[in-house]
């Protein structure tokens, strides 16, 4: 299998990685390239919400300039789920057992949140689309507030560090990129996540931006869109949501 090659920039306070590889990409940069920062003071998760950023944790961006076709990308999330997954349980004491995927792109342990994922793309001046994909993993610290419980894996008995975490991280992003293969490899980037989703054939509800829609969570598309099934046996595809399982 062929595995990617990426360059690495190490900063210290930042406002966001995520901004920080844009910035870099409206400037000419060719992509492949991973940022990291000790400390963010303007860190973002979905929807513009402030994500907390203390040192000890894990704040990182890669850029990618063109990684596939746009029409392949809405599968590129489930895709990088998997690299952050697959690094986070290479350095928890219990490996995989307790860590589950939970949709869109969270990761949880025993129903804590303890990373996020934050993809953004933007259409440059020369015609290149810039992909920044923002991976946020909590490690010494969790926030207080948010959404959901979180966690940290200082506290699921984990002795790793930034740099380790993210030493492994590189080398699943890239094994990971490189079996999605643009889109032509999705079929098997999709198994592998339904097996470590959580709250699959369970009912959940959705937040909408102006609603919530109630059913049981069936699974995902071809798209990494939310199946869901409707009480009155519909199913109504989500392609963003905040989901609470019931």
């Amino acid at each position: 299998m062929k595995t990617l090659d990426f360059r690495h920039v190490e900063l210290g306070d930042v406002a966001s990685t995520n901004v920080e590889c844009m910035e870099r990409a409206r400037a000419g940069e060719t992509g492949g390239l991973w940022i990291t920062a000790v400390r963010q003071t303007g860190g973002r998760g979905r929807r513009g919400r402030v994500w907390v950023s203390e040192p000890g944790n894990l704040y990182s961006s890669l850029l990618l300039i063109d990684p596939a076709p746009w029409e392949q990308m809405a599968s590129l999330p489930l895709a990088v789920t998997l690299a952050v997954h697959q690094a986070v349980a290479t350095v928890l004491p219990g490996g995989a057992a307790a860590l589950r995927i939970k949709w869109p792109n969270d990761l949880l342990i025993e129903g804590c949140k303890t990373a996020g994922i934050l993809i953004e793309a933007e259409q440059l001046s020369d015609g290149r689309r810039a992909v920044v994909i923002g991976c946020g993993v909590n490690i010494a610290h969790r926030p207080d507030t948010g959404l959901y419980p979180a966690t940290c894996l200082v506290e699921q008995g984990s002795s790793t560090t930034p740099q380790e975490l993210f030493a492994h991280l590189v080398v699943s992003m890239s094994e990971a990129l490189a079996i999605w293969d643009e889109g032509r490899g999705l079929a098997r980037i999709r198994d592998a996540w339904l097996e470590r989703a959580d709250g699959i054939g369970k009912p959940v509800t959705i937040n909408l931006p102006d609603h919530q829609i109630h059913g049981v969570f069936d699974g995902i598309d071809g798209e990494g869109r939310l199946m869901l099934a409707l009480p009155d046996g519909r199913k109504q595809m989500i392609a963003s949501g905040d989901v609470f399982f019931s």
